[in-house]
């Protein structure tokens, strides 16, 4: 079998049709018995053409098909491999840009750090300042209160003690002629030296009177229940507003736990 540039024998047939025609030329051969055609033989011979058929008509085609396959698969490789490569260089921009956060941290935990160390000397300082006004509040509060009660009690035993004179020059016919000539030998300025106002006098007999009252009287009873006031007063200010301390039955200051 000879080839030439027009094909097979100048048929222009491809060259691989040579072998399926050898097989077929041999069939004299097999005829004079010179070689046995069997089952084999002859699907080997099928197959062969089938083969030669199928890359001289298909080969382009099938050639084709896997290797636009092929570049479509490279390509979607590439697609993939810039896509990770872009992720890549955008996390090292981002680490680039932060290669100092580190020290940001550190600069921060300090601060930090700093400021709990002010904060907790103002707050070892604030409650020893609120305790102080606190107590200063409670002071006032008791000498207002103790000034409100000496007031009211002077307003009272003047008040007592006005009507107890007017009661006496009233109904004592002595004490409101002395009282009248007291007062006739004041205005024609013949008051004797070292007089005794009759009204002067009596209301300092009332006084030296109401302070013999008080002492044979133990007041006990009243200063207890004048302190229980106070005291019920003083503690219902601090547990309104908090204070770190309040006052027992006997006036005591106990610190809040």
């Amino acid at each position: 079998m000879t080839t030439s540039k027009g094909g097979l024998f100048g048929t222009g047939l491809s060259e691989w049709y040579a072998l399926p025609i050898g097989i077929t030329a041999a069939i004299p051969i097999i005829k004079f018995d010179w070689y046995v055609m069997n089952e084999e033989t002859q699907l080997a011979a099928v197959f062969v053409a089938f083969c030669v058929a199928l890359y001289t008509s298909g080969g382009d085609a099938i050639h084709k098909m896997l290797d636009e396959r092929a570049q479509t698969l490279l390509k979607e490789h590439n697609e993939a491999e810039d896509k990770v490569i872009a992720a890549l260089q955008q996390k090292l921009e981002f680490l680039k840009a932060n290669k100092n956060m580190v020290n940001d941290f550190e600069a921060i935990n300090k601060i930090r750090e700093e400021t709990y160390v002010k904060l907790n000397a103002a707050g070892a300082v604030r409650p020893k300042h609120e305790f102080k006004a606190q107590m200063e509040r409670v002071l006032n509060m008791i000498a207002h209160e103790e000034a409100s009660v000496t007031e009211k009690t002077k307003m009272a035993l003047m008040r007592a003690a006005t009507e107890h004179v007017r009661e006496q020059f009233t109904s004592n016919k002595t004490l409101k002629k002395a009282a009248l000539d007291d007062a006739i030998a004041q205005i024609k300025g013949g008051a004797k030296a070292g007089g005794v106002d009759p009204v002067r006098a009596e209301f300092i007999n009332f006084f030296k009177a109401k302070g013999a009252e008080a002492a044979k009287i133990s007041g006990d009873d009243e200063a207890k229940a004048a302190r229980a006031a106070l005291v019920s007063k003083l503690n219902a200010v601090c547990k309104s507003e908090g204070f770190y301390f309040h006052f027992d039955p006997a006036g005591h200051p106990k610190m809040n736990v």
